[in-house]
């Protein structure tokens, strides 16, 4: 059984890359595996403010939700970043979060990811600078694995990734996870 944490950066309940997410976990949860998915949307986390007090302290300052989340990414085996695309790029919602783990980044070793992302653009390789994005994230933590990417182009009105074949393709690698 793995410890699974999915990341969802939807700012819309029930949004694309949100129902995603619960295909991802639904797939999980089949398998048996542990699994929380943190809609960021809930969350109150402030952008990083570049000050360094956490280099000495591994503790940010900020007084927010994210040393919980911070916690949860170190504990898990699994991490899943869903974005949707905005303007080519990951929401602002998941490069704060991505920008709030230096406290403690160097203790998200080991882990494996999948990364989710969903675009108005028709054209999958649209999505490609996202990914790239959060690459550039794992690129900055040891010992992690890619273990599958999820691009689902074409959807832009909330809901209309239902009926896409993402939609399976979440659900099963949430299965294998």
């Amino acid at each position: 059984m793995k410890d699974i944490v999915i990341i969802s950066s939807s700012p819309r309940k029930g949004g694309n890359s949100d129902l995603l997410c619960d295909q991802f976990m639904k797939g999980a949860l089949e398998a048996g595996h542990k699994v929380e998915k943190i809609a960021l949307r809930e969350k109150n986390l402030h952008p990083c403010m570049g000050c360094g007090a956490c280099e000495s302290s591994r503790r940010c300052v900020q007084k927010d939700d994210m040393a919980a989340i911070l916690d949860r990414l170190v504990e898990a085996d699994v991490i899943v970043m869903a974005t949707p695309v905005y303007f080519y790029t990951m929401s602002a919602q998941m490069k704060t979060l991505i920008d709030r783990t230096v406290p403690r980044y160097t203790e998200i070793s080991g882990k494996e990811f999948y990364f989710i992302a969903t675009a108005a653009d028709g054209n999958k390789k649209a999505l490609e600078r996202t990914i790239d994005g959060f690459r550039g994230f794992t690129d900055c933590l040891d010992g992690v694995q890619e273990k599958g990417v999820i691009l689902a182009s074409g959807v832009w009105k909330k809901g209309e990734v239902t009926g896409n074949a993402a939609m399976e393709e979440a659900f099963n690698m949430g299965r294998n996870a």
